[in-house]
């Protein structure tokens, strides 16, 4: 099958997860914000890998709570989804988001100062001062 075609149900298959997502009844994945983040099938489309994320909530329960879900969530996929089989669900938490955050408060406490000698094509010579490069390369 051609990669395009498989990005293209990875695609709809996390917009309709993510609305599917929304009416799940369990409350360990309702009272939890879960979003889905991502999807991939593999190449005969009958197994999917679910990436999700959530901010609040321990991830053993929702794990269990969306395994606990499995079946109503690949029966409305199966009605929204116009594929000859319904891939099997597995699901895995997408810890970027966690790690973006993690970055950006690192980054937000650190202290950056500006070179004021000499901008990006500047470098240093043998004497310890800065001198403009022609080229513009780095070097």
């Amino acid at each position: 099958m051609a990669n395009y075609r498989r990005d293209r149900i990875n695609d709809e298959m996390m917009k309709e997860m993510n609305v599917i997502m929304r009416n799940v009844k369990d409350p360990r994945v309702s009272d939890n914000f879960v979003s889905v983040t991502g999807v991939e099938v593999s190449g005969d489309l009958k197994y999917a890998k679910v990436w999700y994320s959530s901010l609040t909530g321990d991830d053993k329960e929702i794990r269990k709570g969306l395994r606990a879900a499995t079946g109503f969530i690949r029966s409305c996929l199966a009605r929204s989804l116009n594929l000859r089989v319904t891939p099997e669900l597995t699901f895995a938490r997408d810890q970027s988001i966690e790690h973006g955050a993690k970055i950006a408060g690192i980054l937000s406490h650190m202290t950056f100062t500006e070179d004021t000698e000499g901008g990006e094509n500047a470098e240093e010579t043998a004497d310890g001062t800065k001198k403009e490069r022609e080229d513009g390369a780095d070097a």
